[in-house]
């Protein structure tokens, strides 16, 4: 069997995106459940603002959707990066 190994990676934020989407929340109002600036939720969709463990658990706040998920995405995020890919 071929493992699939694909040549992209895609942010964090495309995630975040993909849920936002779900229950109809603007990038403002996502900001004001993170307790974050406009322009820093923004450089975390965009995949430029790191999910760290503060932001993970604002995430978790904000989506119900565990830290550890949060925590996971963005380390395969940034290890896909460092191998090369590209994003998605």
């Amino acid at each position: 069997m071929t493992e699939y190994k694909p040549d992209w990676v895609s942010a964090p934020g495309d995630t975040i995106a993909d849920l936002m989407e779900e229950v109809q929340w603007t990038r403002r109002m996502l900001a004001d459940r993170l307790g974050m600036s406009l322009r820093d939720t923004e450089l975390l969709l965009a995949g430029d603002l790191p999910i760290d463990q503060t932001v993970a658990e604002a995430l978790y706040k904000a989506t119900g959707v565990e830290v550890g998920f949060w925590l996971r995405r963005e380390a395969h995020y940034r290890e896909g990066l460092a191998r090369g890919l590209t994003r998605w």
